[in-house]
């Protein structure tokens, strides 16, 4: 992608805005996603969401692997969730008692299927693929986005018209599209393989790609 996470993490460390912004907005569709995945409201995870960069802004000099920024914030994101979730039901708790208890219950919070391992897995690597997706030009994103970030796709006549594209170039240019979406997912490490167009392509599940939500 653009720039690697540790090198932002390294300009974020020198105190660089711009790089603090591209942190943010690389990475805040992820952790929102997470509170919204467990069911907290937009406003609950709003708060998840501004208490998990407060967190990072507190530890970002004793991050030991900054090129897993992503899962460490994907971590903090789901126990934020949990401290939440578990204010709501029961009252605040206070910081030492959660701190101690919350080895104990993270294997309960992992069994509830919207905060899984597989479930924050499945939204990372739909993270990924809307990263991809951002650094398509704007033919691509705006065709891929057509084809499959819509809950009902429009027609390929609709698409031509959207677009001032010939109706026939949608197959070949969605396959180049798709390539082009290849290239930057290889880097990342997600090989499943599909089909598309009779061409096959190492991705993670296409699904993701077409999900609309997160």
């Amino acid at each position: 992608m653009e720039s690697s996470d540790e090198r932002l993490v390294s300009a974020c460390r020198r105190g660089e805005e711009e790089a603090w912004e591209e942190l943010v907005a690389r990475y805040q569709r992820l952790i929102y996603a997470i509170p919204r995945r467990a069911g907290l409201d937009e406003n609950l995870s709003s708060e998840v969401f501004q208490q998990v960069f407060t967190i990072l802004v507190e530890k970002l000099d004793r991050i030991e692997q900054p090129s897993q920024i992503q899962a460490w914030l994907v971590t903090t994101a789901k126990r934020e969730t949990w401290r939440l979730m578990n204010r709501e039901r029961k009252g605040r708790l206070t910081s030492q008692a959660e701190d101690d208890d919350f080895a104990s219950q993270t294997a309960t919070l992992s069994d509830h299927a919207a905060l899984s391992d597989a479930a924050l897995l499945a939204l990372e690597e739909q993270h990924i693929v809307r990263l991809a997706l951002d650094e398509l030009d704007e033919r691509c994103r705006s065709l891929l986005t057509l084809l499959f970030y819509r809950d009902e796709p429009p027609s390929y006549s609709d698409i031509a018209a959207t677009l001032g594209i010939k109706e026939g170039s949608i197959g070949p240019t969605r396959a180049r599209c798709l390539q082009k979406m290849l290239r930057l997912l290889d880097k990342t490490g997600l090989t499943c393989i599909f089909s598309v167009l009779g061409v096959s392509v190492r991705w993670a599940e296409f699904s993701y790609l077409a999900a609309a939500g997160a």
